[in-house]
Formats: structure tokens, sequence, C-alpha cells
């Protein structure tokens, strides 16, 4: 019977990949004991499992093989191009993000109204659309927390809110022709009655 081939790939199920670990790990050890018997190398090797365990085995002192590695290393001149490649790496990262600060102090001046006389009616659009934004919100945020504060502020002292004034004074009764309001008045057109007795000319 014929195997199919091994797709190299992580295996999802967890029972199927913690047995294939162990038959690799197995096997793994076993190749590095033939190499030591039949070839008389120098070998170590360390091995952790996804859960953190540690499986190692070795020829000679573990500790002994790891300082002739690091010994090895140190010497090498790939050991020092590689050296070379980090710290290449690593100032252009820090000039990257050098220019991303540089670029976000530029922006918070404009924010301020700060560097301005540069700016053309596109980036300053750009300035004003954000600000906008910011300053309809607090507006909205602010009248939110006033309205609360008025609230509570009639709630502590028991004073009654205008609608609920409102709302009572449409519900007492009311008549346009209440007699207990009519008020009886006299009013007289030209002089007193003795006046103009007085006024009248004598007939002889």
């Amino acid at each position: 019977m014929v195997r199919g081939k091994t797709q190299m790939r992580r295996i999802e199920n967890p029972t199927s990949r913690q047995v294939t670990f162990s038959k690799r790990r197995n096997g793994l050890l076993k190749k590095a004991f033939e190499l030591f018997v039949l070839c008389d190398a120098e070998v170590a090797l360390i091995i952790f499992s996804p859960r953190g365990k540690l499986y190692d085995f070795a020829s000679a002192s573990m500790q002994y093989t790891i300082e002739r590695y690091r010994m090895h290393t140190k010497d090498s001149p790939n050991s020092n191009n590689t050296v070379e490649q980090n710290m290449q790496r690593l100032m252009n990262e820090a000039a990257a993000m050098m220019k991303k600060i540089e670029t976000m102090e530029v922006s918070i001046r404009k924010l301020l109204g700060e560097g301005l006389g540069s700016c053309s009616i596109e980036d300053l659009q750009q300035v004003e659309q954000p600000l906008e934004r910011s300053v309809s919100k607090v507006r909205a945020r602010k009248t939110q927390v006033f309205k609360q504060q008025i609230e509570h502020f009639k709630e502590k002292s028991g004073v009654q809110p205008l609608q609920t004034l409102n709302n009572e004074r449409q519900k007492l009764p009311y008549t346009d022709s209440d007699p207990s309001l009519d008020v009886e008045t006299e009013l007289f057109i030209g002089l007193p009655p003795e006046r103009r007795q007085k006024n009248l000319p004598s007939q002889k």
C-alpha cells in the first residue's frame, strides 16, 4: 500500500497534532543518537513541545556544546554581517519613526492654528473638517450635561418643571362669562347734572 505525501502545514486537529509530535520527536531523538554513535559526531538536540515541555539529547555536555557553538558563531564572518544588518534595520526603523513623529507634530501645530501660512486651500479644509466635527461633539455633550444639571437641581430643590406647571394650569376650569367677574360701571359724558343746572341761562 502506497502512503500519500504528507503536506507540510500545521495540523488543525489537536489530537492528531499531538500524536504526530510524539512520533516525530522520538524519531528525531533516535536519529541524533544514531548520528553520534555511527559517525562519532558531537550532537546536541533541544526540543520544546507546544506546551513548553523540554526534550533534549547531547552526546557530550549540553552546556559545553552550546558554548562551543557560541564561540564558533562569534568568530564567523557571517556573524558580523548579521550584526551590521540588524544595526541598519534598527537605524531605518528609527528614521521612519522620527519622520512619523515630525508629521504628527506638524499636524498638531496646524490644529492649534500655528504654521498655517504655507497651507493651501485643500490643506486648510483638511484641518477645518476634523475641528468642526470635534466642536460639534463638544457642544452636544455640553448641552446634554447642562440639561442633566438643570434636572438634577430641580429635583433637589423641589421646583416643578415648566412643562408640568403648564399642564396643571390647562386643567383649571375657565369660562368667558363668569357673573362673579362682571363689574358695573357708569360712564358720564359731559358735565355733571349740578353744573348743567348752574350754567343754563335764566329765563326772564
